[in-house]
């Protein structure tokens, strides 16, 4: 796969995107998405809510006009997170996931996930952002890890045991500048 491959992140339309959100969510290979069993008018429902909500916002990645991933970004201060580890000013937690295929790109999801990164560092307000995968998703823990994310310690949610992970600018930084150096 090609490293100048390019992403355009557009804000999710709850309504016109729902179909092809909830082949994505409901697919096998999203199982640590928690929605395997929605129905199409409880993907609308779950992407209304966080359309409306002031601390969570959802997004569709595009490579040449095609959907390919799943963004959503949120204040842990309000969101996910609350009352589960000191939050600091800048902090901003982020779910991705990658569309399913039948073909597909060796490093295509760590370029999505470096794009995620990219994309949200591009707020000069965020200094570090925060994931909670389920701890035994050991092939998103070797993504993190890939783009900089330094894992705290496991957490109890509702849902799911998970690994609290921090990344910041610098961490990122420094793993994505790592990663052009092994390319190069």
């Amino acid at each position: 796969m090609s490293t100048s491959t390019t992403f355009h992140i557009r804000t999710l339309d709850p309504l016109k995107d729902a179909e092809l959100v909830h082949g994505w969510v409901t697919h096998p290979k999203a199982s640590f998405w928690l929605m395997g069993d929605a129905r199409l008018p409880d993907v609308e429902r779950e992407y209304m809510g966080i359309a409306a909500a002031e601390h969570h916002d959802a997004f569709i990645g595009e490579r040449d006009g095609e959907p390919v991933f799943l963004m959503e970004r949120y204040d842990p201060v309000h969101v996910e997170l609350v009352g589960l580890y000191e939050p600091e000013p800048g902090d901003v937690g982020m779910h991705f996931l990658v569309a399913p295929t039948d073909t597909p790109e060796h490093g295509f999801t760590r370029a999505v996930i470096t794009a995620v990164m990219a994309h949200l560092f591009a707020d000069p307000a965020v200094r570090r952002v925060v994931v909670e995968p389920d701890v035994s998703n050991k092939a998103v823990h070797a993504l993190n890890e890939a783009v900089g994310f330094v894992p705290d310690r496991e957490i109890d949610k509702p849902e799911k045991r998970a690994l609290l992970s921090f990344c910041t600018r610098a961490q990122f930084e420094a793993a994505t500048a790592q990663a052009e150096e092994v390319r190069a």
